[in-house]
């Protein structure tokens, strides 16, 4: 079975953590339509995302892919992960060392050309 797991971010004072809430809900549909067992959910509150390397959470994602707990990973959109486009590429190139396919509910799974 699919081990996946899932990312979910805010970044405005005028977001909430029902938009996390909301994000991880829509992620867990996908993944159940897919009999994909989750294995993880990662989420940052209220931290930009213009810079991963402020975001604890999506830290820990990296370094659990990293070490193969995981297989695919889901998002509701990529600007979810990071919305600067170096830190997309990092993180790309190491989900694909690792194994692991990135899955958005916007882009379906994400190649190089999304890169």
């Amino acid at each position: 079975m699919t081990r996946a797991a899932i990312y979910a971010r805010y970044s405005s004072d005028l977001q909430t953590d029902a938009s996390i809430e909301d994000q991880v809900r829509l992620c867990k549909e996908k993944a159940a339509s897919n009999g994909w067992d989750i294995v993880e959910c990662y989420a940052d509150h209220g931290i930009s995302g213009s810079s991963v390397m402020l975001r604890p959470s999506v830290q820990k994602l990296i370094q659990d892919g990293m070490e193969g707990k995981y297989d695919t990973l889901i998002a509701e959109a990529l600007d979810r992960l990071s919305r600067d486009q170096e830190d997309i590429a990092a993180i790309y190139k190491r989900m694909q060392f690792a194994g692991i396919t990135i899955i958005t509910l916007s882009e379906g799974e994400i190649s190089n050309l999304h890169v």
